[in-house]
């Protein structure tokens, strides 16, 4: 049932790939009795709901409903299929992979993608020192860039016509996969299917992963031609949202904080001027993924961006996404330069640090935003001032900040201090009925669904669906019952789909006696399935000692299999359609 890896395989990387230090490197965890518990890294949350289980080497989030074992977890860490998760922990743990008859046609695809990418940057840097890169190489000396930085970094230049695809042929790579990797392009105007460079006449900095790879690339026009910038679309090898330049020498800078700037051109001379924990994005908007990536490496981020308003909106965003992980986060007030580039160039590396170290917190930054175009000094400014102010204060829900801003703005307004903490508790008052009621909302929402769900199916609320949940925690813990009850309940009597999957592939493992941990379910379950599993056996643990219970959900699931084959699929109803029939259902009682 192993499918690719033998059992003996899988075993030994278990054992090798314990799932507290496998994701301690991506999550603070926090100990909290016989598990621990952190942030989730796959969604948004400020209470820790991301719990670890040492001893069945698992792991679930009471917030988001995703759990697994390891290889599930990096498969979602670091968005991998199920061959690359067990090759990437394979590597950590300095195991040999298997390699008789598997189908690693992907992995291959991707260790070429690698290849591919590394001889493209080594070519676009050799052109940097040809007649026609000079060039290039003058606007690197222009920004003030040293030789050593150049290289480095792998900096290059990519020149006219067709060069590279014609270097990359006579290494043995096909067209169609620079195609693949965004290396080139395809045109019919010159005929079918016509190749020609994605890029040319551009400085090219490739984007190198935390791993060393080089992953995609990024290149600028020398003059006014437009794009200005061009960087590669996703790839197998490359996700955008997860962009990242320079952390793979950020991470290792022994800072315990990033600073985040919005170009290469400008993490890149920071770079050369001291700055080692300088990152930047690369020409997208700032995502939750880059957020949890970032706190894996740091415990805090000063974001650094453009002065200009197109900057400031970028930090805006940045602010919020940072925030919603609970995220300590700083911003850098740039003065005397639109860009931090400038301001090196301009007043060198003392000024950048004294810029960094006088970073204002997101409180401090958002206060001074909300005064910039407001006349403190007439009654109409001040009052719109501080009705910002309780709007910011009542959002940060911690009493000392409030305290401390309140009895600050308070002096220096000369306003008293009593009037704005009333604001800010008005605000907060307002602000959790709003939530209270959204939340009341949603449960309300969230129990019709369910409830609907399971009414419609079988008649019986949700009493079935908890049945299929129970009869796989009972037979998972305990194994030997199956063979008791193997003739009066198959998978084909399951309602839920993804019920239907864990009891086949459990029953399945259990008869041909094999191992049930989590481990050896993670090839032939999704990873969606996988958290399905891992939820049940956990919030299930109480019933699972009780035989009668056992038998109430065989004769549950049996009797709704018998009822429900006249009833529409609840696979296939969509929410309008469940909320439509739970309307009907109402009307008629």
């Amino acid at each position: 049932m192993a499918g690719e890896f033998s059992e003996e395989f899988l075993t030994e990387l278990r054992m090798r790939s314990d799932i507290e230090q496998t994701i301690s490197m991506y999550v603070p965890l926090k100990r909290r009795g016989k598990n621990l518990v952190g942030l989730c890294p796959f969604h948004n949350e400020k209470t820790p709901s991301f719990t670890v289980y040492p001893d069945s080497q698992s792991f679930y989030c009471f917030g988001c409903g995703v759990g697994g074992e390891v290889i599930s977890f990096i498969r979602r860490a670091e968005n991998l299929d199920y061959y690359e998760a067990v090759r990437y922990l394979a590597d950590k743990a300095g195991m040999v992979m298997p390699s008789e008859g598997f189908d690693n046609s992907m992995a291959e695809k991707c260790r070429r993608m690698y290849e591919i990418n590394k001889e493209a940057a080594r070519f676009f840097n050799s052109c940097l020192f040809t007649d026609e890169g000079k060039e290039g190489l003058d606007y690197y000396k222009s920004r003030g860039m040293k030789k050593s930085t150049i290289t480095r970094f792998g900096l290059g230049y990519a020149p006219s016509g067709n060069l590279l695809i014609k270097h990359m042929r006579a290494k043995g790579y096909s067209c169609e996969e620079l195609y693949e990797a965004n290396l080139a392009n395809k045109s019919d105007k010159y005929g079918p299917n016509k190749y020609y460079d994605s890029f040319r006449n551009r400085v090219m900095v490739p984007i190198i992963d935390v791993r060393g790879n080089v992953v995609a690339f990024g290149g600028r026009v020398l003059d006014d031609s437009k794009p200005k910038y061009i960087n590669s679309s996703d790839t197998l090898v490359y996700k955008k949202s997860l962009g990242v330049f320079g952390l793979n020498f950020a991470k290792n800078s022994g800072e315990k904080s990033l600073i985040l700037v919005e170009g290469y051109m400008d993490a890149i001379t920071l770079h050369q001027a001291g700055f080692t924990n300088v990152i930047a994005c690369l020409g997208t908007a700032f995502t939750g993924e880059m957020a949890h990536l970032l706190a894996r490496y740091a415990d805090e981020i000063l974001l650094c961006y453009d002065s200009d308003e197109a900057g400031q909106k970028a930090t805006s965003r940045a602010l919020g996404v940072l925030n919603s992980i609970g995220m300590k986060v700083r911003v850098v007030r740039l003065s005397g330069g639109k860009d931090p580039d400038e301001i090196l160039r301009k007043y060198g590396p003392e000024r950048v640090r004294s810029l960094i170290d006088g970073a204002a917190n997101d409180i401090e930054y958002a206060l001074l935003a909300a005064r910039k175009d407001l006349d403190l000094e007439t009654s109409d400014g001040k009052m719109k001032y501080l009705d910002t102010v309780a709007q910011i204060l009542a959002a940060t829900k911690n009493n000392i900040a409030q305290d401390i801003y309140s009895s600050r703005l308070a002096e220096e307004l000369r306003v008293d201090k009593t009037a704005i903490t009333a604001r800010i508790n008005q605000v907060s008052k307002r602000k959790r009925y709003t939530e209270s009621n959204s939340k009341f909302k949603k449960i309300q929402q969230d129990a019709m669904r369910e409830n609907t769900k399971a009414e419609i199916a079988n008649d019986t609320d949700i009493k079935t669906i908890k049945s299929e949940e129970m009869l796989i925690a009972f037979i998972y813990y305990n194994p030997d019952f199956y063979s008791r009850i193997e003739g009066d309940v198959s998978p084909e009597d399951f309602s839920v789909s993804d019920n239907k999957a864990i009891f086949s592939s459990l029953c399945e493992r259990i008869k041909q006696g094999l191992s049930l941990e989590y481990t050896f379910f993670s090839d032939v379950l999704t990873p969606e399935q996988m958290s399905v599993f891992v939820k049940i056996c956990k919030t299930n643990q109480d019933f699972v000692s009780n035989e009668k219970v056992c038998e109430d959900c065989i004769t549950t699931i049996r009797s709704s299999k018998r009822k429900s084959e006249s009833k529409p699929s609840v696979e296939k109803l969509s929410d309008e359609e469940y909320l439509r029939l739970f309307a009907k259902k109402q009307n008629k009682q």
